[in-house]
């Protein structure tokens, strides 16, 4: 509890001696402004039922995964700088103005890689075809590919100890699968790591816990100062086999091929769409998923659910006729497959509003069942969002986790901005990422149907309460 002391003092001076008589008076009042908050927060519970009612019984059930099933079966996968993201972005600009809400465009410049063909045979112990991705800003290969013999490792480490081997050869990394935040460091780094030991290319492990013979691509950085090779992801099947016949002792040669280039870079919007706050339209909650996608799939889990949701959890408040104090805005960002280029522009545009950013959200690991919000702030505000995920009792998603994560909102958490993820059951989101697995198959209506709810009711509530988030 919070003690105020109000002290009134009444002074009167003899001109004789300058006694002084004071009389004071004090009044103590007690506060809880826990308590006050918390039921500031409940007092949203009919709001609440109202939004998740209409997503997951009402006119709005399966409306999210209906808007991701045509738009994935129209526009299809769409990596930077393609002409399918310039349809993407134009579909999306159309459909939310459409849909009632307030919607403009704000222009990025972004990289423009290009696949071309591409393929891989292993020509000793034995003949077999290679499934392989190139990785984003891989050089290609010369016309008539690249013929080398190969060294399997399973580290950085090996590769090391072993350096006096690579000289001329494709280097092939059988790393294991630990988590996605460790073993991408081989899809990132590997082929300089390779280079510096004079390998001629390298083909990465997937990386994916589970493979039904299925490369999975992504970027991938080359170090300055090291030369280029050219790169690719091949299935884990082929990883373990090369690695099983080199542990025998016997010879293995692969001829590589691959077409990849990088073009100047291209013109590009992030889609931004909003309804204005009644009371304070300059203080912001920010929704967001990426439009981009890989050249593999549709692009429907890895992010056309985030992006959906995120357009939904606006539709839910419009259709209920909701108005909150502070403007809800949806940004779908451009280029975030290559380092959050989209979402970089906007915070650098933006960056000199950062008082009146009042929450950053981003959906970016699946539309699966939710499970927890995950939240960074402070404390103080930590104890509002726990209040405000009670909200979701409905849906038994009243869990709150520390750490929010996201590359597109990463930003604005590193200059102090409240930021939140969604948690889903994810454990199958590594085995379809950046493939040709990423098809609106693996989304479930039911699953984004609480997504969207959770989205929408977060994203309401602390926008129209009294007070932003404190820092």
């Amino acid at each position: 509890s919070l003690f105020l002391f109000f002290v009134f003092a009444d002074v009167s001076k003899s001109y004789f001696g300058m006694a002084q008589h004071l009389c004071v008076h004090v009044c103590l009042f007690s506060i809880n402004p826990v308590s006050d908050m918390a039921a500031e927060v409940a007092g949203y519970n009919d709001v609440a039922k109202q939004i998740i009612d209409l997503a997951v019984f009402g006119v709005a059930q399966n409306r999210s995964y209906r808007r991701l099933a045509d738009f994935t079966d129209t526009i299809g996968n769409r990596v930077s700088g393609s002409r399918n993201l310039d349809m993407a972005i134009k579909y999306m600009y159309n459909a939310m103005r459409k849909d009632g809400l307030d919607v403009h465009l704000e222009p990025v410049k972004i990289p423009h890689w290009v696949r071309g063909k591409e393929s891989a045979e292993m020509l000793l112990p034995r003949a077999k075809s290679l499934a392989i991705l190139g990785l984003g800003s891989s050089v290609g290969t010369p016309p008539e590919g690249i013929q080398a013999e190969v060294l399997v490792v399973q580290s950085f480490e090996e590769l090391k100890q072993r350096a006096g081997e690579a000289e001329g050869k494709i280097v092939v990394f059988n790393q294991p699968f630990v988590s996605y935040g460790e073993t991408v460091a081989y899809r990132a780094y590997g082929a300089s790591e390779a280079a510096k030991a004079g390998a001629v290319a390298t083909l990465i492990r997937s990386i994916t816990p589970l493979s039904i013979n299925s490369p999975h691509t992504g970027w991938q950085d080359y170090q300055d100062g090291v030369k280029r090779i050219p790169t690719a992801c091949i299935t884990v099947e082929d990883a373990e086999l090369m690695w099983r016949v080199a542990q025998r002792g016997q010879r293995i040669v692969v001829k590589l091929s691959m077409e990849a280039s990088t073009l100047p870079d291209a013109d590009s919007f992030n889609t931004v769409a909003e309804i204005k706050g009644w009371q304070h339209p300059e203080q912001v909650v920010l929704l967001s998923g990426h439009l981009d996608s890989w050249d593999v799939g549709q692009g429907a889990m890895d992010d056309g659910g985030g992006a959906m949701i995120s357009w939904e959890a606006l539709s839910l408040i419009k259709d209920l006729g909701l108005r909150p104090r502070r403007t809800l805005r949806t940004v779908l960002w451009t280029a975030e497959e290559q380092g959050g280029i989209g979402a970089q522009r906007y915070y650098n545009f933006h960056k000199g509003n950062l008082s009146n950013f009042d929450l950053i959200m981003e959906s970016d690991m699946g539309t699966f069942a939710p499970v927890a919000l995950q939240f960074s702030g402070s404390g103080a505000a930590q104890k509002i969002m726990e209040e405000v995920v009670k909200l979701l009792a409905p849906i038994h998603t009243t869990k709150l986790e520390g750490h929010a994560e996201g590359t597109d909102i990463s930003p604005w958490m590193k200059a102090g901005v409240p930021g939140a993820s969604l948690h889903v059951e994810d454990s199958r989101y590594f085995w379809y990422h950046h493939s040709e697995g990423d098809t609106m198959t693996v989304q479930d209506p039911g699953d984004m149907n609480l997504c969207s709810a959770l989205w929408a009711v977060v994203a309401f509530v602390v926008a129209d309460l009294e007070d932003m988030l404190p820092r």
